[in-house]
């Protein structure tokens, strides 16, 4: 039985733009200069004044944000498929050699980026990446390798998705590590929706992986036949962004609704969270979907957004240079332009503020100096810092 959940109810509206539309502009890539503004140096919200700084430019469609225990950022390049190491002082290296061969089209690329927590002593990074197939198909994968001068040694593949299929769209691509050291990857249903509600495959999942890619002993069905044993639950329909909880150690991650319905989940072993059968959104077609409510053997969200935010990216802030936003929810928004900042009680969310940037938000990250690191998705994409330069009242 699914646990209870507290969604928040609002009116259908449709995505501004079609998946086909969409999935043509994320694939263009041209090397022009940026004609967007830069946002403001500075921003008011309700913590105070944010000084904005640019830290590094010129970066191709950045996907994924993470930071090395020297201070240096590891940054994926969605397209071209590339992977850079920037210094504290926004210098961008030049690509790391040793990638396998990159599916560089649509929603497909390089893509999330972790670290493995015995770095410091194995220097191990995984990657997920869309990796071609037979006959123009494609699917997401997961690679590791050690992260050495310039390149990456001792590269293999550890996981799969399962069936690669053609198109161009919804791959997922978040990796995050559990406290016990399973590698969690989330995916997406590649819009092969009948293939979403049948667990023989990893279509529209998250799986739950040894650091070599083995199945954990203890994955909900792993001596259940018919279903994919690296399965830690499925019905998703494309995951952007997923965060480990610091007090409870529970993975919590968001999904892409279609026209409406964006999603807040916190996944639990073997729950199926009903997608294409259920959805606080719409088809593209226009066509209805049934809310979550209606089918009760479904797991539902905590939160939704109709109109949709896009989310991409996602922590839970820990840090001290912003004291206000210690113990909530940031998340990167695409089509919204925005970063989202959820007040949270336990497992429900009591506030949200918007933050609008006028850039898309890619990936975020807390660094090791306290402050928020944003990602910007563009042909010249940029690394923001978010410093506080005067909280509320001073």
């Amino acid at each position: 039985m699914a646990k209870a959940r507290h969604p928040k109810v609002s009116g259908i509206h449709w995505r501004l733009l079609g998946a086909a539309f969409l999935s043509a502009i994320v694939a263009f890539w041209s090397p022009v200069a940026p004609t967007q503004e830069p946002p403001k140096r500075t921003l008011e919200v309700a913590a105070g004044t944010l000084h904005v700084e640019t830290v590094a430019a010129g970066l191709s469609y950045p996907w994924s944000l993470i930071f090395l225990p020297d201070g240096d950022m590891l940054v994926s390049e969605k397209h071209p498929g590339r992977l850079r190491r920037v210094s504290p002082d926004g210098s961008v290296g030049d690509p790391i050699d040793g990638l396998p061969e990159i599916f560089s089209e649509g929603n497909g690329g390089l893509l999330g980026l972790a670290l493995d927590p015995d770095f410091e002593a194995n220097s191990l990074i995984y990657f997920a990446y869309s990796e071609p197939g037979e006959n123009g198909t494609s699917g997401l994968s997961v690679g590791r390798g050690r992260l050495a001068e310039g390149r990456l040694e001792e590269v293999e593949t550890i996981w799969r998705q399962s069936p690669k299929v053609e198109d161009v769209r919804n791959f997922g691509g978040r990796l995050t590590f559990a406290p016990d050291g399973r590698l969690f990857v989330m995916t997406g249903d590649r819009f092969a929706h009948d293939l979403v509600q049948d667990p023989s495959n990893t279509i529209g999942v998250i799986a739950r992986i040894e650091r070599n890619g083995d199945i954990p002993p203890d994955n909900p069905f792993v001596d259940t036949e018919g279903y994919d044993p690296s399965i830690w639950s499925w019905g998703h329909r494309n995951i952007g962004g997923g965060a480990m909880h610091p007090e409870t150690g529970q993975l919590w991650i968001h999904e892409f609704g279609p026209w409406g319905g964006d999603e807040l989940n916190i996944p639990e072993a073997g729950e199926n969270h009903g997608w294409p059968v259920v959805s606080w959104g719409r088809h593209y077609s226009g066509e209805t979907i049934p809310d979550p409510p209606m089918r009760p053997e479904f797991a539902s969200s905590i939160f939704h957004w109709t109109p949709v935010i896009s989310p991409s990216g996602m922590i839970f802030y820990g840090g001290s240079e912003i004291p206000a936003w210690k113990g909530n929810l940031l998340i990167g928004g695409l089509s919204s332009q925005s970063l989202f900042r959820l007040t949270l009680r336990g497992e429900t969310v009591i506030g949200e503020e918007r933050i609008e940037f006028g850039a898309r938000i890619r990936d975020l990250t807390e660094g090791p100096d306290g402050a928020v690191y944003l990602l910007t998705d563009q042909p010249y994409g940029e690394i923001f810092r978010l410093r506080l330069e005067k909280a509320i009242g001073q």
